[in-house]
C-alpha cells in the first residue's frame, strides 16, 4: 500500500481533474485530510456526497491553510488571482502545484506574486488526461492510469517536492516525465492545442452553412473522430489559447503554410509531389504507432543536480585510475553479443552510457553478466541470434549508442525503435540515417531536424556501398561498416580526416577483417565474430579533466594510470605539449588490441596560447571544452579552427562553453566552426583567472565537468547547473576530484 504522503491537501477547483485526482487520493489513502475551495456551494456539496473531501470552502484561504499540498486544478487564467489572495496563508513547506495545460504562464503568475524568488516546494505539472465530459460527476479514479504527467521543476524546485509529487502521481499509475517549461508548452502547441483549435474551427465551419444538417447527418467517422474535442469546455479552450498564444499562433502558421504546400500541389495535380507527401505522412504516422505498441521508455528525469565550487587553495595532486573508455566499452558489449562464443571484458566502464548499450541487448535477448567491479561476461548470439525486443531501447544520453546500433539494427529481422533523453533527443541521427537508406535500410528519424526517436523497419536486404564521409565522424563511419557487416558485398568509408579507430580495431580483435587503406576503410559483409577477451583502458577523454586540471594549478603533479593513447585520440596530449604543458608519458603497453600508458601531468609553468592544428581537431574533438578552460589560463590568445562538429554534440559545445567563459569574465569569440579566446595568464602568476558565476551546462557532462575544473582557478564560488550527466561518462569524477584535494559540493 502507498504510504500517506499528505497531512492535508487543498484542491482550488474540483472539476474534471481536480475531482479525479481526488478519488486517487481517497482510494489510495494518500492524504489524511482532503479539502477543496469552488464559487459553487452545489460543487462543494456533491463532492462531500461523493466521499471527495472532508470540508469545502467558498472561501480558497480556509482551504489552504494548514495545507502541506495546494493543488491549483482551475482555468490557467484565473492562477494569478488566485496566487495573490492566498499567497500570505501557504505553510513555509507547502507543495504547490497545478494541472493546468500551459505553464509559461502559470510561472509569470507566480513570480508576479512571490517574486523572483519563488517557494522551493513551487512545481508546476501537467497531467495529459482528460475527457469532453466536465465538472466534480465527471472525474474518475482511473483518469490517469497509463497517461503522462508533465512536471515541470524550475531552478527554485526542491529535490523532495518533486519527488513527492512524482510518489503522488505514480499512485495515479501515471507516468511521470520531466520537462522545461517553454519546451512543455511548445510540444503541447502543437500535439494539442492546435488540434483542438482546429476541431473548434471545422465544427464551426461546416455549422455556418445552411446544408450544415446534411453535412452532419452524413458525416463519415473520421469526422466524428475528429471533431468529438470540440465538444469540450469552451471556457477551458478559451483561456488555454490565449495563455499559450505565441505557440499557438507558431503551430497555426505552421499549418497554414504546410496547407498551402497541400493545396498548390492539388493545385497543379502533382501527382508524384502529392504521393510524396502522403507516403511520409504515414511513414511519420506509422513510426508514432510503432513507438506506442512498443511501449516507449520515456525519459526519467530527476532534478537538475548542481556542482558548486568555492574559492579557496585547491591541491591537485596523486595516483588516480580513471574509469573505463567509454567508446570502448560500448563496442565490446555490441561485437561481443553478435560474436560466437564467450566474450569476458574487463574495465568495462560502469557509466549510464555504456549501461544503456549493455541493457539494450539484453533487451535483445543476449545473456550477460555482470557488471561487477568492470568486469562483464557476454554470451555472443552470433550474427543471427538477436532477437526483437519487447519495448523500445533506450539509449539515454548516448549519441554513440544510436548511431551504431543503427547500424546493426537496420540489418535484423525485426523492427526496433530507439529513444533517448532529452538532450539525445535532440541530436542529429539523419547523418547516420542517410547513408544506411543508400544501402537499402528502412529507418525514420522524427521531426524537420531528424532527431530521435530512430524508427528502423526489419527484414531488409543491405547492399554495400561506397560512401564518402562530409564530415569526419567516427560514430557514422562505425554505423555503416556495422550495417556492412550484414551487407552484400563491400562497404567502405573514406573520411576527410582519421577519426578514432576503435571499431576498426576491436572487429580486427574478434576475427573479422578490415581494410585500412590511408583513410578509406572497407570491409567484406557475410562474415563471423568470434568470442573473445577485451581489456578496456582508461577512457583518455575522461583524463582529459584530470590534465587539464594539473596544468592550471600551481605544484600539481597528477600520474593517471593505462590511458589509452589511440592515436586517433591523442590530439588532447599534442595540444597540450605545444601549449607548454608538463606532461610525460610513461610506460607504453598494448592491452585488447589498444595501446595504454600512464601519464604523468605537473603545474610547473603557465601555459601559452596556440593556433591550434587542423590536423589535431579530429584527434581531440571530445576533449576541447576541457581545452578551452586551459586555454583561458593561458597567456596570449588560442585559435581553434575547423571544429563545426563541437555544434552538435550533447549540446552546441561552442557556443555553450562561449556563454560560460564569458559569464566567468574570459574575453572569447565563437566561430561557425571554433573560437577565439584570449587567456588571462601571465607568466609565473597563478593567481584566479574567473570570476564567479552560475553557468548552464546544457546537461552536457564533459561542459559540466570542464567548467567544474575550472575551479581550480575561481576567485569566486562557481555553481553549474544540469550536472546529472556526468554520471553517463565518468561516475567517480567529484569522488576522484575530491581525492585529489579538489573540494566539489554537489546537490542531488
Amino acid at each position: 500500500m502507498t504510504p500517506v504522503l499528505f497531512e492535508k491537501v487543498a484542491f482550488i477547483g474540483l472539476g474534471l481533474i481536480g475531482s479525479s485526482l481526488a478519488r486517487v487520493i481517497h482510494a489510495k489513502k494518500l492524504a489524511k485530510l482532503v479539502v477543496a475551495s469552488t464559487r459553487s456551494e452545489k460543487t462543494l456539496e456533491d463532492a462531500k456526497a461523493l466521499g471527495l473531501i472532508e470540508a469545502g470552502y467558498t472561501d480558497a484561504i480556509e482551504a489552504v491553510k494548514g495545507a502541506d499540498l495546494v493543488v491549483l486544478a482551475l482555468p490557467v487564467r484565473a492562477t494569478a488571482h488566485i496566487l495573490s489572495t492566498i499567497q500570505p496563508y501557504l505553510n513555509a513547506n507547502v507543495i504547490l502545484t497545478d494541472v493546468g495545460s500551459t505553464k509559461a504562464n502559470v510561472v509569470e503568475a507566480a513570480k508576479a506574486v512571490f517574486g523572483e524568488a519563488l517557494p522551493e516546494g513551487f512545481v508546476p505539472g501537467h497531467p495529459i488526461a482528460g475527457s469532453e465530459n466536465t465538472g466534480v460527476h465527471a472525474g474518475k479514479a482511473d483518469l490517469f492510469a497509463h497517461h503522462k504527467v508533465i512536471l515541470t521543476p524550475l531552478e527554485t524546485s526542491a529535490p523532495w517536492a518533486v519527488a513527492k509529487l512524482t510518489q503522488l502521481w505514480k499512485a495515479a499509475d501515471a507516468e511521470v516525465i520531466c520537462m522545461d517549461v517553454q519546451k512543455h508548452d511548445e510540444v503541447l502547441a502543437h500535439t494539442s492545442h492546435l488540434p483542438h483549435l482546429m476541431a473548434f474551427n471545422l465544427v464551426e465551419q461546416l455549422a455556418s452553412r445552411e446544408d450544415n444538417l446534411d453535412i452532419f447527418r452524413y458525416a463519415a467517422g473520421g469526422f466524428r473522430d475528429f471533431s468529438r474535442i470540440a465538444a469540450s469546455d469552451p471556457q477551458m479552450w478559451h483561456d488555454i489559447f490565449f495563455s499559450n498564444k505565441k505557440s499557438i499562433l507558431d503551430a497555426v502558421d505552421g499549418f497554414d503554410a504546410q496547407l498551402k504546400v497541400i493545396r498548390r500541389i492539388i493545385e497543379q495535380d502533382d501527382s508524384q509531389a502529392l504521393m510524396g507527401l502522403l507516403e511520409h505522412a504515414q511513414a511519420a504516422r506509422q513510426h508514432f504507432n510503432h513507438m506506442l505498441t512498443k511501449k516507449t521508455v520515456m525519459e526519467n528525469v530527476s532534478v537538475t543536480q548542481k556542482f558548486t565550487i568555492l574559492p579557496k587553495d585547491h591541491q591537485f595532486k596523486g595516483t588516480f585510475s580513471i574509469p573505463g573508455d567509454k567508446s570502448v566499452s560500448h563496442r565490446s558489449i555490441m561485437f561481443g553479443a553478435i560474436a560466437e562464443g564467450t566474450t569476458r571484458v574487463t574495465g568495462f566502464l560502469e557509466g549510464e552510457d555504456a549501461l544503456a548499450t549493455l541493457q539494450s541487448f539484453k533487451d535483445m535477448g543476449v545473456k550477460i553478466e555482470g557488471p561487477e567491479n568492470g568486469h562483464v561476461t557476454i554470451h555472443g548470439v552470433g550474427m543471427s541470434g538477436l532477437k526483437a525486443p519487447e519495448k523500445a531501447l533506450y539509449m539515454g544520453n548516448s549519441g554513440t549508442s544510436m548511431r551504431l546500433l543503427s547500424g546493426m539494427l537496420a540489418a535484423q529481422q525485426f523492427d526496433t525503435v530507439m529513444t533517448g533523453d532529452a538532450s539525445l533527443s535532440k541530436r542529429p541521427m539523419e547523418r547516420i540515417a542517410k547513408p544506411l537508406r543508400l544501402m537499402g535500410a528502412q529507418i525514420q528519424t522524427t521531426g524537420e531536424k531528424g532527431t530521435p526517436p530512430v524508427s528502423i523497419t526489419g527484414k531488409q536486404n543491405l547492399k554495400g556501398i561506397q560512401y564518402d564521409l562530409p564530415m569526419a565522424s567516427a560514430q557514422v563511419k562505425s554505423g555503416i561498416l556495422l550495417a556492412g557487416l550484414w551487407a552484400e558485398g563491400e562497404t567502405s568509408v573514406t573520411e576527410p580526416e582519421p577519426t578514432r579507430d576503435h571499431t576498426e580495431r576491436m572487429l580486427r580483435a574478434f576475427g573479422y577483417e578490415v581494410k585500412t587503406e590511408g583513410n578509406r576503410i572497407s570491409l567484406v559483409g557475410g562474415g563471423k565474430l568470434v568470442g573473445t577477451n577485451i581489456q578496456v583502458p582508461s577512457d583518455i577523454s575522461s583524463a582529459a579533466f584530470f590534465m587539464v586540471g594539473a596544468a592550471i594549478c600551481k605544484d600539481s603533479d597528477v600520474t593517471l594510470e593505462a590511458v589509452g593513447i589511440n592515436p586517433t585520440r591523442t590530439g588532447v596530449i599534442e595540444i597540450l605539449k605545444q601549449m607548454g604543458a608538463d606532461i610525460t608519458v610513461l610506460n607504453e603497453r598494448i592491452a585488447g588490441g589498444e595501446p595504454i600508458a600512464d601519464i604523468r601531468i605537473r603545474g610547473t609553468q603557465t601555459l601559452k596560447g596556440i593556433h591550434i592544428p587542423e590536423d589535431q581537431v579530429p584527434l581531440a574533438i571530445d576533449e576541447f571544452p576541457a581545452l578551452f578552460v586551459a586555454a583561458s589560463c593561458a597567456e596570449g590568445q588560442t585559435v581553434l579552427t575547423g571544429a563545426a562538429e563541437l555544434r552538435v554534440k550533447e549540446s552546441d559545445r561552442i557556443q555553450v562553453m562561449a556563454d560560460g567563459l564569458q559569464a566567468m569574465g574570459i574575453q572569447c569569440e565563437p566561430t561557425p566552426d571554433g573560437i577565439v579566446i584570449e587567456g588571462k595568464g601571465k607568466t609565473g602568476n597563478w593567481d584566479p583567472i574567473f570570476k564567479g558565476a552560475e553557468i548552464q551546462s546544457h546537461h552536457d557532462h564533459r561542459i559540466a565537468m570542464s567548467f567544474s575544473i575550472a575551479g581550480l582557478r575561481a576567485s569566486e564560488a562557481i555553481t553549474i547547473h544540469g550536472t546529472e550527466t556526468v554520471a553517463t561518462s565518468f561516475p567517480t569524477f567529484t569522488q576522484l576530484t575530491n581525492e585529489a584535494g579538489f573540494s566539489i559540493q554537489t546537490l542531488d
